[in-house]
């Protein structure tokens, strides 16, 4: 292990690169360090301690810190939630794993614990099937936007894609759908690993209509899967991210479902299904894309309930006699 004459706050861009290059994270993930550390970054010029090097930050520097974002406040006047405050964590301790990588002399990452209370905090939010359906069905497919917004929401509930992988699909990867009534699709998804998605035949009903319409109104050569009719010419014509978030805001006021709900919540609701029709854990793990079945385990609210249900009602201890015996 060697000490390093650079700054922390030098090795950051090497950090990033090391992410993507050896690492194999996604661009958002590597966006999103960058953005947590920004924090850190802004923090240690607070401190005027914008040179420290990396042998030099000790554990009283990460509970200051600590300190710094429990009282730190947003633009909006609240603090900072207890899972937000673990992202910027996750950050910096991915940070110090890089250090220890390269055998630079470092605080061990370890030292940086989260909160546990965040756990709480983060209850998976999903929608039932009444809500979803009325969700689904309250694009007015009368008009060409609103049929591709009908396959876009059915798409989500179908196949669990995450926001990036769904504005990702391609219009070849649908040639020859004429006959089918579902269909396996691969993606590379968060962290460029490779999976297997399912397109349910109504959902694939409703792509077919769309491309219909959007073979009319857009050039053929156009790749992106869901475009933006109204666009410019010179204009990138896919869908962004952010579109996607306002469509599905826009329809959840229409379908008076949860606020709450977001492209991702239609992840959650495809999951909490599944689990609910009685597919396992690992089941699951394979249909998100999860690395790791600790990521998967916050579904098992739904089986908790489930139990918690069925325990009520069949075992209330009503049918027992009054005996002495």
């Amino acid at each position: 292990m060697n000490k390093s004459d650079k700054s922390i706050i030098s090795h950051i861009p090497d950090f990033l690169d090391y992410c993507e290059i050896e690492k194999g994270l996604s661009e958002n993930t590597q966006i999103n360090y960058r953005r947590y550390l920004q924090k850190f970054i802004n923090w240690l010029k607070k401190e005027k301690k914008d040179g420290i090097l990396p042998h030099e930050l000790s554990a009283d520097d990460i509970w200051t810190y600590r300190v710094y974002l429990s009282r730190f406040i947003d633009p909006r006047g609240d603090n900072l939630s207890k899972a937000t405050q673990n992202y910027y964590l996750i950050a910096l301790r991915a940070l110090l794993g890089y250090f220890t990588a390269k055998d630079i002399v470092c605080l061990p990452a370890d030292k940086i614990n989260l909160s546990r209370d965040a756990k709480k905090e983060k209850a998976v939010k999903f929608l039932n099937l009444d809500q979803m359906e009325r969700l689904l069905l309250s694009p007015d497919t009368a008009v060409d936007s609103g049929v591709r917004d009908r396959a876009i929401l059915e798409t989500l509930f179908s196949t669990g894609l995450r926001i990036a992988e769904l504005v990702g699909l391609n219009r070849e990867q649908f040639a020859n759908l004429a006959e089918n009534k579902e269909l396996e699709l691969s993606i590379v998804g968060k962290g460029k690993y490779p999976r297997a998605v399912y397109f349910s035949g109504r959902a694939l009903e409703w792509i077919k209509k769309y491309l219909k319409i959007r073979d009319d109104l857009c050039d053929k050569e156009e790749k992106a899967l869901f475009i933006n009719f109204r666009s410019r010419k010179d204009a990138q014509k896919r869908l962004t991210s952010r579109s996607i978030e306002r469509l599905v805001k826009k329809y959840a006021v229409i379908a008076n479902v949860p606020l709450f709900t977001t492209p991702h919540t239609l992840r959650h609701s495809m999951a909490t299904d599944l689990l609910a029709q009685g597919a396992d854990l690992r089941a699951i793990q394979e249909f998100l894309g999860h690395r790791s079945i600790m990521t998967t385990q916050i579904y098992t609210h739904v089986t908790n309930k489930r139990l918690r249900d069925i325990h009520r009602q069949f075992h209330s201890g009503r049918n027992l006699k009054n005996s002495k015996d």
